[in-house]
């Protein structure tokens, strides 16, 4: 899924933990149910700690994706839908 297929967009790449998941956290504040976002993330701590805070406040994970295959490092996309 690309950026341009969900309703909202995040860039929080250059934030630190917990910084990613206020800013994640308020997205999803101002989000209809139903609706997807995607969220632009990089480093060890945003990707575990964000995909599973936003699962765990009750929100439907789509995908977790890098985004260059040959970078898994780099940046990546989480896409998730607002429950």
């Amino acid at each position: 899924m690309k950026p341009e297929d969900t309703q909202h967009f995040l860039d929080i790449s250059d934030q630190i933990c917990p910084m990613t998941f206020v800013r994640t956290k308020l997205l999803i504040e101002i989000m209809l149910l139903g609706e997807r976002a995607t969220v632009r993330l990089q480093g060890r701590e945003p990707l575990q700690n964000v995909p599973r805070s936003v699962h765990e406040h009750g929100h439907k994970i789509i995908s977790l994706t890098p985004e260059c295959a040959h970078n898994p490092d780099g940046p990546h996309h989480l896409v998730f839908e607002k429950s």
